[in-house]
């Protein structure tokens, strides 16, 4: 347990200070080189990891309960797997996972409360409507919305390929190529590369099948 704790708390802890440092440090859109083929780029995502969204303030709350359930239900898989001595090839990803999960939920819950202002969904237009100025934190409950209406900060961005494709060449002259596109946090990564170890090492993880 102590291992899940620290694993959960130090992923937290680099997650939510990076998240607020950018949130309070750039305008939104800002971006800034650190190496070549590295950016940090400040959006913010109403959604899911990587940017992707839908449905509106319906579709964000519903996300918001889904990370609920999904957090409880882990919650419970630990205590079985702990009970049942699970290897830590099983239980170190699933706790960097879970605070994965937990990193972006509290952006979701909380930033649109303790910030003074954020991106927020405008339904006669549908669309989810930026801001100017830099972010400041204010007292719970004085922010730009409300309980589960924040929106998660994403700001790691790769473009390692960044290309304006010359216009002579044929069918594709002209556009913007570039790999990768997404901008995205530390709990996203951390959701990525806990699956992915999981994945490579799924026989050491799950000796005996998937059980729960």
């Amino acid at each position: 347990m102590k291992k899940i704790l620290a694993v959960t708390f130090l992923i937290l802890l680099i997650d939510q200070a990076s998240k607020i440092y950018v949130k309070t440090h750039f305008n939104l859109d800002d971006s800034i080189s650190v190496l070549p083929g590295f950016k940090l780029t400040f959006v913010e995502n109403p959604g899911m990891a990587y940017g992707f969204h839908f449905g509106g303030v319906i579709g964000k709350y519903f996300l918001v309960i889904v990370r609920i359930f999904l957090i409880g239900g882990m919650i419970y898989l630990f205590k079985k797997w702990l009970q049942r001595g699970e290897s830590n090839y099983l239980l170190i990803p699933m706790a960097v996972i879970f605070a994965g999960a937990i990193g972006n939920l509290i952006d979701g819950m909380f930033y649109g409360l303790i910030f003074d202002s954020g991106t927020m969904y405008d339904a006669s237009i549908d669309r989810w409507i930026g801001y100017g100025g830099i972010s400041k934190m204010v007292p719970i409950g004085q922010g730009y919305s409300t309980f589960m209406r924040g929106c998660v900060v994403d700001m790691l961005h790769f473009p390692i390929v960044d290309w304006y494709v010359p216009d002579n060449i044929p069918l594709i002259g002209g556009k913007h190529l570039e790999f990768f596109k997404y901008i995205f946090n530390v709990a996203d990564s951390a959701i990525t590369v806990g699956a992915a170890f999981l994945l490579i090492f799924r026989k050491k993880a799950f000796p005996n099948g998937l059980e729960f």
